[in-house]
Parts: C-alpha cells; structure tokens; sequence
C-alpha cells in the first residue's frame, strides 16, 4: 500500500519503512521554532528539565515578531529573556532588531527550512512551510522544550484529505480565497488532525506567496498540516535560498485517503470571511453595506511582496476613505526593501496608509492596530474570533489584500465593481 507525502516525510524522520495513520511515533526534528510568547515558556521548561544546552544549534530558531518592537515593558522582558538564551546558546537563527521579520515569512525567505523537512513550531501557523514540501505543525511550549532537549518529538501520523484544484482563476482571486473558500465549504473542524494535501492543475497558476497563504490556513480548518508536493515553482523559490540538501516527496498513487474533494477554481470570486469564524465565508458579490475602521495589510498569510504589489496596484491614484486607518505591514525586511526599490511606499503614502515595521502586531490583538469597541477591520490576517483584534465588541472581517485595499478606499467592504 502507499504512503502520502504527509506519510513519508513521517517514516523518514522515524526511521521507519512506512507509517499509517493513528500510529504513534517518535520522529527527528529538522527546525524546532519558538517566538517571543512561546519560547520563553519553553526555555523555562527546557531549564526545569536539566537541559545546558540545545540538541543542535542550527536546528532551533528563535524570532522575537509578535509583541516587537517592544509594545510594553512585559514584552521587552520577554524578548530580553529570549535574547539572552539565543545568545548563550549562540543560536545560529536569532533575529531581531532590523533584522527580525513575521516567522513564517522570514525562514523560507532565508531558506532555514526547505522542501521535506520535519518543522516544529510553538505557534499554530507553522503549518505553513507546508506549501515548500515539507511536514509542519504547530506544538505547545513544552513540546517544543522537548524537541530542544532530544531533537525529537512524538506526534499521532494523521489521515490524509486530497484536495484537487482545478480551472481557471478568475480576477483578483488569490490563493487566500481559494482557502478561504475551502474552510467555508468544510468548516472550522472540517480538517481535523488530518493532512490536507493540496494538489491539481490550477496550482500551476500559484505562485509560493498564494501556497503559503493557504499553507498557512490550513490550522483554520482544524488540520494537523497543510502540504504541497514540488514543482517548479518550488524549487525556482528554493534553489537560490537553500544553504543545505533537501529531499522532495510525492505521494503514491496508490496512497489512500480518508477523502477527497474537487474545488472547481473557476466558480470562485474574492471571498470575506465574516466574524466571528473564518468558515464564515461570502463571495464578495454578497458581503452588503459593511462600514470599516480599519484596514490591515501584512501578517505571516498575506504580508509579502507579491501581497503588497496587489494592494498598490489597488490603491494607486486612490486614497483610504478618511474615517478609515489603513496600515501596511510587511512581513520582513527584505519585503520591506523590495517594496521601497519598487515604489510601492510612495503608493502607500500617497493613500495616506500607515506604514509599519515587521511585526505581527494587531494580528493577535498585540499592538500597532488595536480595535476598540464596536469598531470593524478588514485584514489579511488568517483569524477573526471574538476580540482577536482588540475589544470583545470589535469585528475582523478576514480578506485577500486586493478586497483589503479597496475596502479602505471605499470605507466599507468592497463589492466586485470596485476592484480596479
């Protein structure tokens, strides 16, 4: 019988000819990741444990994005915290200060993890590292202090769901969409503790920010990982970043799933994910007369440079409404480089946008964009639960950053008439 992509990185990493799902395994870790609110838990249990010093150096990798630039004297406790252990640790992947982008945007830019890696991460979105080829999920602190201690964690091999993409795409629709469709059409728990394998013709047409996107928000569905198999585009992203060998896996075709679902790409607009979930999905020919506060434009789902180019291309020659703040947010250093050499900056200014350092900042309601009560965003962020932005009374509509672009422009969710 086969094995699924999920499947064989799995028996890899557990030196085992083959896995099947509900086994349980003790497996190699290639990346164990923290950030600033998890990794200092996992340090104090690291420490708790008895542990002087990391299984390796370069495996384990710590980004201060989420409460950074220091928001409070908390947060600069804990970055201070951190900071000190990668140091003493001489830490091969620490990064901050100028240096520091959103997680998930920063390790495959820098080409830390690569296509057949087993990633952990103390955050729920590590899942998307998925859309290079490799396994990746999010753990718990303690988890991850394990990982740190013995390079090595257990984890239950989850049942595959196939998911097929096929047909054209139709104007502004982004990979963002196309995962945002899919979560409305299975739901919040449609996925759960399952491998969602994205495959089919149509992923021809996405580039690796619209992989990542939907790689990042397979954990919206419930999944234990979202994952790609290599291609072209893949390796074309790879290649010039990896610093060491990578081994690419493709699923048998005999390999058996627990389901498979067909996505015809073609039927599918821009879509809204309304609060509070983000199952909650409309078409935005359906979304009504929504008035926003808020625009946001970044994060570890839609903060690249591919991202940015979409919501200038929106917003040049128009500005955000008066009553809206629009913040731009990209997600690394480079992002941020790229989108000054490209002019993208002057467009942003020109429609009087806030322009932000990397950070994941108002994502999960830290700082740089807090919603106070009774206040709507529309953000290309990947959650929307009750007072993810700021206040309880507060609501997150979640987009892809053309539909944010053009919402702060009108001053309320755009319908389909006013992408341009």
């Amino acid at each position: 019988m086969g094995m699924t992509i999920t499947e064989k990185i799995l028996a890899a990493h557990a030196d085992l000819q083959e896995v099947h799902p509900g086994m349980l395994i003790n497996a190699r870790v290639d990346i164990a990741l923290g950030n600033d609110i998890t990794a200092p838990i996992a340090i104090e249990e690291f420490q708790k444990a008895g542990g002087k010093q990391v299984f390796d150096k370069d495996k384990v990798v710590l980004i201060p994005d989420h409460f950074t630039p220091n928001k409070d004297i908390s947060s600069a406790q804990q970055c201070k915290f951190v900071r000190e252990f990668a140091k003493s640790q001489i830490l091969t992947h620490y990064y901050e200060g100028g240096e520091v982008g959103v997680e998930h945007a920063l390790l495959p830019e820098k080409g830390i993890v690569l296509p057949g890696d087993l990633v952990i991460g103390a955050d729920s979105h590590t899942c998307t590292y998925g859309a290079l080829g490799a396994f990746a999920t999010g753990v718990g602190s303690t988890d991850l202090a394990a990982a740190m201690l013995t390079g090595e964690v257990w984890f239950k091999v989850p049942e595959s769901m196939k998911f097929v993409l096929f047909g054209k795409l139709n104007p502004w629709v982004s990979g963002k969409d196309l995962i945002l469709y899919i979560i409305g059409k299975i739901g919040v728990d449609g996925a759960l503790y399952k491998a969602m394998e994205i495959t089919g013709e149509t992923l021809a047409s996405l580039g690796m920010a619209d992989r990542m996107s939907m790689a990042n928000m397979a954990i919206e569905a419930g999944a234990k990982n979202g994952i790609f198999a290599c291609d072209d585009i893949t390796r074309a992203y790879v290649k010039p970043r990896a610093k060491r060998p990578w081994t690419e896996y493709a699923s048998d075709a005999d390999a058996v799933y627990c389901e498979t679902i067909e996505i015809d790409c073609s039927r599918i607009e821009p879509q809204v994910a309304f609060p509070h979930l983000p199952s909650n999905t409309k078409g935005i020919s359906n979304v009504g007369n929504v008035r926003i506060d808020q625009a946001v434009i970044g994060s570890c789902t839609n903060g690249r440079i591919e991202d940015l180019r979409v919501a200038a291309q929106v917003l040049k020659g128009r500005k955000a409404a008066s009553h809206v703040r629009l913040l731009i947010i990209p997600a690394t250093p480079e992002v941020y480089r790229m989108a000054m050499d490209e002019g993208l900056m002057n467009v942003f200014m020109d429609a009087n946008a806030i322009i932000s350092p990397p950070t994941c900042g108002p994502c999960l309601g830290g700082h740089m964009g807090i919603l106070a009560q009774g206040e709507r965003a529309v953000a290309t962020t990947n959650r929307n639960f009750v007072g993810r932005m700021g206040h309880p009374g507060s609501e997150v509509y979640l987009s892809n950053p053309a539909v944010a672009a053009a919402s702060a422009v009108m001053g309320r969710l755009a319908g389909p008439d006013e992408l341009k």
